[in-house]
């Protein structure tokens, strides 16, 4: 059966598990959203979703300078109280986020607030990428969407490999955060400042000498 957006955003509603876990949790169900929400409460995502659902007002700004201070970033991760967002497990969890935001590049937090003209602009060239490529024209469309959603991992936060561990995304670690800590984690907003960004300069590859630091400082 073939998953369809609405039926992501409809399970989402009504388990605030992420929008990836979503679409796993229909595609093992084939489709069935009762299913999918008995799946979702299995392996424990429902449950993290229930505190999600919370209000966190509380929480830090964090910054992170790259050595010789050629990449800067500030990001804000709220919490739900402000005895947490003062512990070093919240603390060394915002600092990993900021390192993450400066080695990886994201440009947004989540799926959701990619604008639909940027979203359409780039089915646009990969579709067209895609026919030069010779491929059939009846499945153009469906490596199109494979293609998007790697697109998506690429330049939003949530859904990015964790530059600490591949195996996990932002989004599960947040979750695993929220699950022991016993708090609603949220970030926010960030952004993110590359030296002479925009300006006609000789290459060099910031983010892949930020993330090689991460990894030798772990």
């Amino acid at each position: 059966m073939s998953i369809t957006a609405g039926m992501v955003k409809e399970l989402r509603g009504k388990t605030g598990a992420g929008m990836m876990d979503c679409k796993k949790a229909l595609v093992e169900t084939n489709g069935d959203t009762e299913k999918a929400i008995e799946y979702l409460r299995e392996k424990g995502l429902a449950s993290a979703s229930k505190k999600a659902g919370r209000i966190a007002s509380e929480g830090i700004v964090e910054s992170y300078i790259h050595m010789g201070g050629r990449i800067g970033v500030l990001v804000e991760v709220n919490c739900e109280t402000d005895f947490v967002g003062k512990t070093d497990e919240f603390k060394a969890l915002v600092k990993d986020i900021a390192m993450q935001i400066a080695a990886a590049k994201p440009q947004y937090v989540n799926r959701e607030e990619v604008p639909e003209s940027v979203v359409q602009k780039e089915k646009e060239i990969l579709r067209a990428q895609t026919l030069n490529e010779g491929k059939p024209e009846k499945i153009v469309d469906k490596i199109v969407e494979g293609r998007i959603d790697k697109y998506f991992k690429e330049i939003c936060l949530m859904e990015q490999a964790f530059v600490k561990d591949a195996d996990k995304s932002i989004e599960k670690l947040l979750k695993e955060k929220i699950a022991t800590i016993g708090e609603n984690i949220n970030i926010r907003r960030f952004v993110r400042y590359e030296m002479g960004e925009g300006l006609e300069k000789k290459q060099e590859d910031f983010a892949a000498e930020v993330a090689a630091q991460v990894k030798s400082n772990d």
